[in-house]
């Protein structure tokens, strides 16, 4: 039998303690050993209790919660989910934790339900946790991308869409470093909570000058070099082939595998409306979205990519990819920009 997953809990909050503990109670694979108010208790419990994963509160009083998690990382490397309360600047301090290797961010909601648990989803996120191995990463001082202008994609592209969940954060950061400035244009699809969409954006942005890089907006006819990322919220973005180009549409419609945005969705519109002149990509995440979406897109004549389980942070979606035989590669993360640009040469002559 396996053992429990022992969880740490950092919160300040005793109330938020108090339903991260009522929401852990319906899953017997998951035990929390022990609750610290701030990080000088957690240290102990750490020495003590040998957690499996932390869940940390990502912002308390006179506590930097980031200079507690570098020391995880480089001392006691340990999963570790940041707990967030959905506000602008809480979204920039969950990026930045993700860049130095907090496996994921669960968006704490302020609004109170009757009969609704605000922690309700974090049993889920802790369980993959768990199961993955913490890398240590700290944050970079963005760099001018030159070597990026030297290369060209070898065939013509419409648009080249991209998915990915837990993970994605680094991943689609390293994959669009590796393409030039007059790239084909680029959507994006990453689970992630409103608020959290536009600040993602806004730092690739930055660090990657030679593309351009903004949250999607309804109706925008796009141009090469130009990056888009699904908001987050309620609404699905998808794409449409007009006289002018291709053009984003964010649609309102329920949740496809769970998720809205769904990587589902935007790789069935790509499919659809741009057929062979397209590209899919799919990188790390839990579930299976985007993995039927990539095999329409493949079906349609174009190239898919996936991305490898050494690779992945959690090798889900690219996973049941690569089994429903969605993928025509499957490579490391850092060989994807190179194969996108080099699988257009073998699609011509295939």
């Amino acid at each position: 039998m396996t053992s429990p997953v022992k969880v740490l809990v950092v919160d300040d909050s005793r109330t938020a303690r108090a339903m991260i503990r009522h929401a852990f109670q319906s899953h017997p694979d998951l035990v929390i050993t022990g609750e610290a108010a701030n990080p000088l208790e957690a240290r102990d419990m750490i020495i003590k209790d040998q957690p499996d994963v932390i869940t940390l509160d990502i912002e308390m009083p006179n506590i930097n919660g980031l200079q507690f998690l570098e020391k995880i990382m480089r001392l006691r490397p340990i999963p570790v989910v940041m707990v967030s309360s959905l506000t602008e600047r809480n979204a920039e301090i969950a990026l930045t934790a993700l860049q130095m290797g907090a496996f994921d961010c669960f968006p704490k909601t302020t609004a109170t339900v009757p009969g609704m648990n605000a922690y309700a989803g974090l049993p889920r996120i802790v369980r993959q946790a768990a199961r993955s191995k913490p890398v240590v990463k700290t944050p970079s001082t963005p760099s001018p991308v030159l070597a990026t202008d030297r290369k060209s994609w070898k065939q013509p592209h419409d648009l080249i869409a991209i998915g990915s969940s837990t993970g994605g954060v680094e991943a689609i950061e390293e994959v669009l470093s590796g393409f030039p400035s007059v790239s084909p244009p680029i959507v994006i699809c990453q689970h992630m909570p409103a608020f959290f969409t536009a600040s993602f954006a806004a730092r690739l942005d930055k660090k990657l000058a030679h593309l351009s890089i903004t949250e999607a907006r309804d109706r925008e006819v796009l141009s090469p070099g130009q990056v888009r990322i699904a908001p987050g919220g309620t609404q699905h973005m998808t794409v449409v082939h007009t006289a002018q180009g291709v053009m984003t549409r964010l649609v309102q419609g329920p949740p496809v595998n769970n998720h809205v945005p769904s990587v589902d969705v935007l790789f069935d519109s790509v499919a659809e409306q741009c057929g062979a002149r397209s590209m899919g990509i799919i990188l790390t995440g839990m579930g299976q979205d985007g993995a039927e979406g990539l095999l329409a897109i493949k079906r349609s004549g174009a190239w898919t990519i996936a991305q490898d389980k050494a690779s992945s942070v959690v090798y889900g979606m690219p996973r049941v990819a690569a089994e429903i035989g969605a993928a025509c590669q499957i490579v490391s993360l850092n060989q994807i920009s190179a194969a996108a640009m080099s699988a257009c040469t073998r699609q011509t002559q295939a």
